[in-house]
């Protein structure tokens, strides 16, 4: 009978041979049907989208791609499933079949991403999709289709649910919390990998190996949990996905960008054949939305990102929860098309009591989104108790920094306007006034 352990690529895990080397020096074992999968021209459009995006404009190494992020996550499924193999519970309930299936998903987890995904979605806009569901476009027929039946014996339909967050089988669930949870392969490898190309320590410190070591199930055996060994290593997963937000993906410069590029494709979208530009390459994208741009007040947006000189907006104004908790509440979590009216009702306030002339598109307003980080719910499980406890329940550092949502702390409300009249704006001396004015208006 086999078991999970007898699955080629798990057993490739020890081999010399049939590798890929991606960084940070890790050998990822490829089999030559996960080659055919790879060698797919819906996988290889993935070396044509970067993983950070908008990042990049500010950390200069960040290019890294979706192609080796999903390698990454292959090879790290292979290796949380080596080590629950050793778990009775997870082996009477997730077959090798099962196993194989999540092995495909973790490969294929980002298919249906296409460049600058996560600042599009942010906005939710109609007609843009959720990138889980965009996959199926790819997955549901032609070649993935046909190799997903002929290599590995499953169906892309089981493959697309798995990655939708929405299956229906206890099995399938518990598989899921591997894709999508506290600790899982996804942010396992991104916070890792993004900040090494980044350039910055933050996502690196925590140790993976004593994490994935830790691994069981949870009492009630619907997710996975880690044993007390593993408590330190997952506070310092949730301590370095923390500052990763802070200091990376919500930097003041990277919001700006993301800003910029949110406003000009808003003006935009209804004009726009969605379905071909998410399947576009990034190069490919730019160009569409410049050339679309081109002559409308959002070309100079599209020129300061991606034009011959970087020419981002400036923060005038920046404020977290605690720093001002009325207003961050009356912005945050607001859907986008009320927000740029905040900043058009706020530009034609400044232009006609400062008596400046302030362009509808010179001042954008940048507020978390409504969709929220998942909070951090892990069970630790106390084997000389035989008690699980919630990590939160027994580390007040993973109390402080996920529990209580960090989204409101590290996500701040900012306004950006255009460098042009960055300095006059900044000398106007009742600007939280114009805000409120604006809001009080438009009504929350």
């Amino acid at each position: 009978m086999s078991s999970i352990l007898d699955i080629p690529e798990i057993r490739l895990l020890d081999a010399k041979s049939s590798l890929i080397r991606i960084p940070a020096e890790l050998d990822v074992p490829v089999s030559p049907r996960v080659c055919r999968l790879i060698d797919t021209p819906e996988f290889q459009r993935l070396k044509n989208i970067s993983q950070l995006g908008l990042v990049g404009l500010v950390y200069p190494a960040a290019h890294h791609t979706r192609f080796e992020h999903s390698l990454g996550v292959y090879r790290l499924s292979l290796l949380y499933l080596r080590r629950l193999a050793h778990d009775a519970r997870f082996r009477k309930l997730v077959s090798p079949t099962d196993a194989e299936l999540l092995i495909v998903a973790a490969l294929l987890h980002d298919l249906g991403h296409w460049p600058f995904c996560h600042a599009i979605e942010d906005i939710q806009l109609p007609r843009v999709p959720r990138h889980e569901f965009f996959a199926s476009s790819f997955l549901l027929e032609g070649e993935i289709a046909e190799l997903l039946v002929r290599d590995w014996g499953l169906h892309a339909r089981d493959v697309a649910t798995l990655l939708s967050g929405e299956p229906q089988q206890p099995s399938h669930q518990l598989l899921a919390s591997l894709l999508s949870g506290p600790i899982d392969i996804d942010k396992m490898d991104y916070l890792s990998r993004d900040s090494l190309h980044a350039g910055v320590p933050y996502g690196r410190h925590f140790d993976r190996e004593r994490l994935i070591g830790s691994l069981c199930l949870n009492e009630r055996g619907t997710a996975i949990a880690i044993g007390e060994k593993g408590k330190t290593a997952a506070e310092m997963m949730v301590f370095a996905r923390y500052v990763m937000f802070s200091e990376v993906y919500w930097h003041h410069a990277v919001r700006s960008a993301t800003a910029m590029l949110q406003r000009g494709f808003y003006h935009l979208y209804e004009s726009l054949d969605l379905d071909t530009l998410f399947r576009s390459s990034e190069t490919s994208l730019i160009g569409e939305l410049s050339a679309a741009a081109a002559g409308t007040d959002v070309a100079p947006l599209f020129d300061g990102l991606f034009g011959p000189r970087r020419r981002l907006y400036k923060r005038l104004l920046q404020f977290s929860l605690l720093e001002d908790a009325d207003l961050y509440r009356r912005l945050a979590g607001m859907p986008y098309g009320w927000l740029a009216e905040v900043a058009r009702q706020l530009a034609d306030r400044i232009s006609r009591q400062e008596g400046l002339s302030v362009g509808p598109h010179q001042i954008l307003v940048d507020a978390p989104p409504s969709s929220r980080e998942v909070e951090f719910h892990l069970d630790v499980f106390f084997a000389k108790r035989e008690e699980y406890l919630n990590l939160a329940d027994v580390s007040p550092v993973v109390r402080a920094l996920a529990q209580e949502q960090f989204d409101d702390y590290v996500k701040k409300v900012r306004f950006f306007v255009d460098p042009v009249i960055c300095d006059q704006l900044r000398g106007v001396d009742n600007l939280i006034g114009l805000i409120e004015e604006s809001l009080n208006e438009l009504g929350d």
